[in-house]
């Protein structure tokens, strides 16, 4: 089957300039892909001209009038500007021209736009933001989420979870991929109300077989790669990654200082890769009736062609069929709440995550 991913080119700090190279190598190495661009007609244009690749049968160009840009609030981009690439390019997944979509743009209103023109599952309340982690295993650690909702609920760090598993088990083959719950210890007493109250539902699944949770974790299980999916809500979870990120370029940076530190880099080349964030950009926003993929605003063309890569492993693995039966399966018909928990937190605005990945 041809996969098909619709592109927001006009997207991120950089636009076409990265997006167009990007969309060009990955169809280079993926022969069973197609991809639409998504953007101003005559700069996509000009710009696939200028990589000699504006005959290329399985790049098709649709045009949208308007961009959203990286500081433009979430009812600019929903209310005002209906023709602009992000738009244009989630509703070819609506349609069902495109399996899946990407963009760099502006994280507040893609979720904005997503959720109002794709709509949430059945049974799920908020969207997560959910990207991988290298680990010492030598596999990838699944964490959600990563900064669309910066306060949630019990009912809400469940359904991530939920959400989380599916996904790891679609992708990496797992068929009852380990959660942890990040937390400031492994004691279940440990951790605020929200926490804790998260803690029992996720018990709860696993001692009727639901879900395989492993208990609390910490931050540095993440590398240790003590479980598949590490779940937080999404204020932490934007902090740890923004966090990961500085501090893999801070090691990169450390091998420059000098000759021979440039060549212990070199020796170490292959193992430093793996320290790349490049090589991990591309985040799915899951829990919507359609796969959106969000890449790092300033992405180059090498990062940008990773977060086409999930998408397409995504839309190849049929994610979102996977995640539409389990989760009707595993979500609970009405929010289950935990005994003995503080009260509710208000639910956050989408804006909440307007800043993250910019």
């Amino acid at each position: 089957m041809t996969i098909k991913i619709s592109i927001d080119c006009m997207g991120g700090d950089h636009g076409p300039s990265v997006t167009i190279p990007a969309a060009i190598s990955f169809l280079k190495k993926q022969a069973d892909a197609e991809l639409v661009l998504v953007g101003v007609e005559d700069v996509l244009r000009a710009e696939l001209k200028k990589h000699h690749a504006d005959s290329n049968p399985r790049l098709t160009i649709k045009h949208a009038s308007e961009v959203v840009a990286m500081d433009d609030p979430v009812e600019v981009a929903l209310r005002r500007k209906k023709d602009s690439s992000m738009r244009v390019a989630i509703e070819l997944v609506k349609d069902g021209s495109a399996h899946a979509s990407v963009s760099a743009g502006n994280t507040g209103a893609l979720m904005a736009v997503s959720r109002y023109v794709l709509k949430t599952m059945a049974g799920v309340d908020r969207p997560a933001i959910c990207s991988i982690i290298p680990n010492q295993k030598g596999a990838p650690t699944y964490i959600l989420d990563l900064g669309a909702n910066v306060d949630c609920e019990p009912d809400h760090l469940h359904q991530f979870a939920i959400m989380g598993s599916v996904l790891c088990s679609a992708i990496e083959g797992i068929p009852r991929p380990t959660i942890g719950l990040l937390n400031v210890g492994t004691e279940d007493i440990k951790g605020n109300e929200v926490v804790k109250a998260t803690g029992v539902l996720l018990r709860a699944d696993a001692e009727r077989g639901k879900l395989n949770f492993f208990g609390n974790v910490e931050g540095n299980d993440i590398f240790k790669g003590t479980v598949d999916v590490v779940v937080c809500d999404g204020f932490v979870g934007n902090v740890t990654l923004k966090t990961i990120e500085g501090m893999s370029r801070f090691v990169k940076s450390v091998f420059k200082e000098s000759i021979l530190s440039m060549l212990g880099a070199l020796l170490a080349r292959k193992s430093l890769k793996k320290l790349n964030p490049e090589r991990y950009n591309g985040a799915g926003l899951l829990g919507l009736k359609g796969l959106v993929f969000k890449s790092h605003g300033g992405a180059n063309a090498y990062a940008f062609e990773w977060a086409i890569k999930r998408a397409y492993d995504a839309a190849h693995n049929n994610v979102q069929e996977h995640l539409s039966a389990l989760i009707a399966e595993l979500m609970p018909s009405s929010p289950v709440t935990a005994p003995a928990t503080a009260p509710a937190t208000a639910a956050a605005p989408v804006q909440d995550g307007q800043r993250q990945a910019q």
